[in-house]
């Protein structure tokens, strides 16, 4: 839950934030860093008195849309892993993964100027990846679908490595079917591979 303070925020001040977020990564990957903190506000349907309310400078903003689109992917897993067999899980996850990845580079100018007035977005990405997809590989393990060999860090080494290709809708098509041999490859070995 969202707070300002110590205090939970009202619902109506919650959606804001979120209308907010979702505005600001839309524009930051689109447009860049140049876009206006008033174009963001207007495409969220707010004021722009609302949005310095919920993030006082553009880097907080960028930031926090930053996190949002990580917690949104990482915070996804315990549901799908409910939802769909673990390797469905795990395909759809990747899917989402390139999608974040791809939103993160389109969001690089804007990132890079947060970290050159000293913040740090990317502090807690790589445990939040890595746990998220060493969550998938364990439920695979565990249900004989995914090798016992997998290693979170070699996963994420190689779908990362796959985002690169997925610039155009052609290149996502072959990005897709770069993560569905990387899926063969972790499934290679086991008894319902």
């Amino acid at each position: 839950m969202s707070v300002t303070g110590s205090r939970p925020l009202r619902a109506d001040a919650r959606r804001n934030r979120e209308r907010l977020l979702e505005a600001a990564v839309r524009a930051f990957a689109h447009d860049g860093p140049e876009v206006t903190l008033e174009a963001i506000a207007k495409e969220a349907g707010v004021g722009i008195g609302t949005l310095y309310r919920h993030f006082p400078t553009r880097e907080a903003l960028v930031e926090a849309a930053y996190r949002n689109e990580l917690a949104r992917l990482c915070d996804a897993v315990p549901g799908l892993l409910v939802e769909l067999p673990p390797v469905q899980a795990m395909r759809v996850w990747m899917d989402r993964f390139l999608d974040y990845m791809t939103t993160k580079r389109g969001m690089a100018d804007a990132l890079r100027a947060v970290i050159a007035s000293g913040g740090d977005p990317y502090a807690h990405s790589r445990e939040r990846l890595l746990g998220a997809i060493g969550e998938l590989l364990g439920a695979g393990v565990a249900a004989g679908v995914i090798r016992a060999d997998a290693n979170p860090v070699d996963v994420m080494t190689v779908m990362s490595g796959v985002t690169l290709t997925a610039g155009s809708p052609a290149q996502r098509d072959q990005a897709g079917r770069l993560l569905d041999l990387l899926l063969d490859g972790l499934r290679y070995g086991t008894d319902r591979a």
